[in-house]
């Protein structure tokens, strides 16, 4: 019988040669820093500890087969990475969550194998999970399943952060921070187009001003800016400061950071509807003062924004905001977005992508989200070549039905005719890096005649075959004629 068997634990660990990737995404967003302390609760081989220790921070850890006698100690971040998924007792698997959570001061990470494919029917069921041929235990969750077991045991709201990753924070502040910056678009400072004397004299204290605008879409209030005394002791206040400023750069630009900033805001609070939506003193100040700035009041700011979200239950809005879009290749029944560009769409879009995301958190390595305008669905899909191969190959896709949150997934990497990208320049928007590059490629094939059979160039088979009845061939970004000399 199944209960008869010896799990052996152990077996589970698994040796990396890199950090582990919750633990990466903790260090990515910040959540793990020099400032703040390590504990890896499960280490397996301490892989994590070790390579954590190497980027400078203070970093320990303790398992109960590889490393018993390490003395077990409260951090500021703790990991709790695939430890889960691999205890076969209910009861121990809970006590472990909740001794984990209890040695966190600031974030607790929890990472364990979430089920998007069934496994494999030949596994053996065993108590709420599997017995692998490796005498393991795995307890596959689906992304939903976790987080409800990790709300429901430790009595918190825990945070996605990616497929079977969670972040749960001790700080509501914080947690909220975290959950804005997501959707912070990324902004560049005005450049100074008319130079003027006194924009030059101060422009070393004024800079510290510009850099707070380009992140805050506002002017700061007396606490916020690390020179504050040395400005207004020199201009009275930060309003004529920022007067000397608009004189140097253009003023509209300033005013489109404001704007994106305000929308930027608009997203993460409608967002916050589907879970408990924080009280206003719960926010971090600064979240506090950028919402006084741009709305006036929290109530007037979440108005906005639910009438926003509400809006989206008509299929036809989120239609038409796609159809509408000046950013993405639009096909019959949806609309292709390179990730880089998600923050630059229609904040309807922003926020119906967000209702997928929201389940999810980021997802690792995905190059473009498809909006499908037929049915309630967001994809996400994975060219992982898309910068360097000038008609990149479907690697993987992602599905999240909104209505259901049920995940798909589908794999092309051993598909020996995958579907390839066109025009890749219709998916970005026109300051991406290679943009330019991309334009005009595109410019070449259509001169050539390469781009009319649609039907027959969108796999990776039918492509090649367009190439050799047009006898040329592509190099970089740059298509070459095999009948020129040379």
């Amino acid at each position: 019988m199944p209960e008869a068997l010896e799990i052996e634990r152990h077996r589970a660990a698994i040796a990396r040669n890199d950090i582990s990737r919750p633990v990466r995404l903790a260090i990515d967003w910040s959540i793990l820093n020099q400032d703040t302390t390590f504990f890896d609760y499960g280490c397996g081989y301490g892989g994590d500890v070790e390579r954590v220790a190497n980027l400078g921070y203070t970093s320990a850890g303790w398992d109960p087969y590889y490393y018993p006698d390490t003395p077990i100690n409260a951090a500021d971040v703790v990991n709790l990475g695939y430890v889960l998924n691999v205890i076969e007792d209910q009861e121990e698997r809970r006590q472990s969550l909740i001794q984990a959570w209890k040695l966190t001061h600031q974030v607790l990470i929890v990472a364990a194998q979430v089920l998007i494919n069934a496994p494999s029917k030949a596994q053996l069921a065993y108590s709420d999970g599997i017995v692998t041929r490796r005498n393991t235990f795995q307890k596959y969750y689906e992304q939903a399943e976790l987080k409800t077991y990790i709300d429901e045991v430790l009595n918190v709201d825990a945070v996605p952060v990616a497929l079977g990753v969670y972040f749960v924070f001790r700080d509501e502040a914080q947690k909220q921070s975290f959950k804005a910056i997501r959707f912070f678009s990324s902004t560049s400072t005005p450049r100074i187009r008319i130079p003027s004397k006194r924009f030059e004299d101060y422009q070393e204290q004024l800079q510290p001003l510009m850099d707070f605008f380009t992140k805050r879409g506002r002017l700061p209030i007396k606490g916020e800016l690390v020179n504050q005394q040395e400005l207004l002791s020199e201009f009275g206040n930060f309003r004529r400061a920022f007067s000397v400023i608009l004189q140097a750069t253009n003023e509209a630009e300033w005013d489109a950071i404001a704007y994106r900033r305000s929308l930027d805001i608009q997203v993460y609070l409608a967002l916050t509807h589907f879970d408990q939506r924080p009280k206003f003193h719960q926010l971090a100040p600064e979240m506090r003062y950028d919402i006084k700035a741009f709305f006036g009041n929290y109530e007037e700011a979440c108005q906005v924004a639910d009438q926003k979200l509400f809006s989206l239950g008509n299929p036809k809005i989120v239609q038409t905001a796609c159809e509408k879009s000046k950013i993405g290749k639009h096909t019959r029944g949806a609309l292709y977005v390179h990730v880089s560009a998600l923050a630059a769409l229609d904040p309807l879009l922003r926020i119906y992508e967000g209702c997928a995301s929201r389940t999810i958190g980021r997802v690792d390595g995905a190059t473009l989200i498809k909006y499908h305008t037929d049915k309630p669905q967001i994809s996400y899909l994975f060219y992982p070549d898309f910068d360097h191969e000038p008609h990149p190959a479907l690697k993987a896709s992602i599905t999240i039905d909104l209505k259901t949150l049920y995940i798909t997934h589908r794999d092309y990497e051993n598909r020996a005719n995958p579907p390839i990208l066109h025009r890749k320049e219709n998916f970005v928007t026109n300051n991406y890096p290679r943009y330019e590059e991309f334009a005009k490629l595109t410019q070449q094939e259509q001169q050539l005649g390469l781009l009319k059979l649609k039907s027959d160039i969108g796999t990776r088979e039918g492509w090649e075959k367009c190439l050799t009845t047009h006898k040329v061939e592509i190099r970089g970004h740059q298509v070459y004629n095999l009948e020129d000399k040379g």
